[in-house]
């Protein structure tokens, strides 16, 4: 939670700098300082809510004098013309932050709903929805939370966080044999990708503690949870590439514990919210 905060705050400063919130020229020219008002967010459209944090941030860093009011918490699904939040005081604030509130609360909120998507695919199937890496930089934190704002699961957060040995990992370690030598004690605990039966066979001897089917088809993914399922040691298995909302259903077969899905997070499209002030 430390970092998620740092990073709110670090993107929120960033994001207003950006905007010149504080220069803001047609406000300045328009609007008295001692000019107080209210304005709502509302939803146009279906979807779920995420970003309610970094809003609030926003108008936070503005000055104070604008209290923000979430009206649908951070993982509550909305229809269109439902009222997100409410916002009170300084006029002249509510209308320099409103984009940027704006900005941040309509693509969190397009990964939340995107991945609530995802994981009504799969619902009853015990598959989990993973995130991956592919993230806007700087933004990881919170674009992961608002994954798990729509109901999936955060695969790591960072390179340090889990060993995740793939393709390349393997042909620099002089291939899967070498590798696994030097992965040893770490084997347990780690994931180890591979493309076809037969990389996944050359595991059984040292099953690693997940294995990622990377472009599996649903009969592959068939013939591999069966091959799993033989050894003495179950590793889980995870599903990868070429995912979306029309096969995923299709790749969520029994055996297999995990989806992940880059598009959550790598192309999601935003979530169509609007200020409007009352």
């Amino acid at each position: 939670m430390e970092k998620l905060r740092q990073e709110i705050e670090r993107s929120v400063a960033a994001a207003l700098a950006e905007d010149e919130a504080a220069s803001d020229a047609t406000t300045r020219l328009l609007v008295p300082d001692s000019l107080e008002g209210r304005a709502v967010i509302v939803s146009r459209a279906s979807g779920v809510i995420s970003g309610q944090e970094c809003a609030a941030e926003v108008f936070r860093r503005l000055g104070g004098e604008v209290a923000y009011e979430s009206s649908a918490p951070d993982g509550t699904s909305v229809s269109a013309g439902m009222k997100v939040a409410g916002l009170a005081g300084s006029l002249g604030r509510i209308l320099s932050g409103e984009r940027t509130a704006l900005n941040f609360l309509c693509h969190l909120s397009g990964i939340s709903t995107l991945t609530a998507a995802f994981v009504e695919k799969v619902s009853g199937t015990g598959v989990r929805i993973f995130d991956t890496r592919k993230t806007i930089p700087g933004m990881r934190a919170v674009e992961k939370r608002a994954v798990a704002d729509g109901g999936g699961v955060n695969h790591r957060h960072d390179l340090a966080s889990y060993i995740l040995v793939k393709e390349n990992h393997i042909a620099a370690a002089g291939g899967i044999g070498a590798a696994l030598e030097r992965l040893g004690d770490c084997l347990a605990g780690c994931e180890i990708e591979v493309r076809d039966i037969i990389e996944l066979k050359s595991l059984s001897a040292l099953p690693p503690g997940r294995v990622m089917l990377d472009n599996f088809t649903p009969a592959q993914i068939r013939e591999a949870v069966a091959v799993v399922r033989s050894w003495e040691r179950r590793s889980e298995i995870e599903v990868s590439g070429g995912i979306t909302l029309e096969n995923v259903a299709d790749h969520a077969i029994a055996g297999v514990d995990f989806i992940s899905v880059g598009s959550l997070t790598a192309s999601a499209p935003s979530l169509d919210l609007s200020l409007l002030v009352e």
